[in-house]
């Protein structure tokens, strides 16, 4: 388990002493994604040390949150089912922290898999489930995302294919997904460009993933 402790008993401090050191949270919103190579990792997450990202991969391994496991050659760090139980913690903390999210500083990045857990933090799935299942093609800064919505069924994944609507945007992508700005102008304004497909599909992305600033 992690070094830190509080010195009090109940279910909110053992959380905190096994996945709040800094850092911990962020490599368990990236195995929530799938399972990383210790290099993706650190790629994912381009500022934390290499003596640093050891320890807490350490400390999670102890504690149950995740384990090292062969991959086609490889070893690479899944999550535990105990660990996969933070999934609906980190998506509400994604939701809660959405709300004061503002300008992005010149040194911060969107990588693909923040991205793919800001998507399934604002999936819908009650209105997916109402609308024709939709392909897009996501470029946001240097991350290239293919999603897939059949009804209340999400598929992220990375790369690009074939899609009805294939756009490109920045940080700003958040203003389209709190509502704060309407589909056609986010594209007027040049905050999403379309670069294939019907430009009016980006009013279905918006319907179905919003997230409340």
């Amino acid at each position: 388990m992690a070094a830190r402790e509080y010195g009090q008993h109940d279910g909110i401090t053992r959380a905190l002493e096994l996945i709040g050191e800094r850092w911990a949270l962020l490599i368990v919103r990236d195995l929530l994604v799938g399972p990383r190579r210790y290099s993706e990792l650190a790629a994912g997450l381009p500022r934390i040390p290499s003596n640093i990202l050891a320890a807490r991969l350490k400390e999670l391994q102890e504690a149950g949150v995740l384990r090292r496991a062969p991959h086609s050659r490889v070893v690479v760090y899944e999550l535990t089912p105990y660990g996969r139980e933070l999934e609906p913690v980190v998506l509400g903390l994604g939701a809660w922290g959405f709300k004061t999210l503002d300008d992005p500083r010149d040194e911060q990045i969107v990588t693909p898999d923040s991205m793919t857990m800001t998507l399934r933090t604002a999936f819908r799935q009650n209105v997916a489930a109402t609308l024709p299942a939709t392909a897009y093609a996501a470029r946001v800064g240097a991350a290239e995302l293919l999603i897939h919505v059949d009804g209340a069924a999400l598929d992220v994944t990375r790369g690009d294919g074939p899609a009805d609507l294939a756009f490109a945007a920045g940080p700003d992508i958040r203003r389209l997904i709190s509502g704060e700005l309407a589909p056609d102008r986010a594209i007027s304004s040049g905050v999403v460009e379309v670069l294939h497909g019907r430009g009016e599909l980006l009013a279905r992305f918006a319907n179905t993933f919003h997230l409340a600033a």
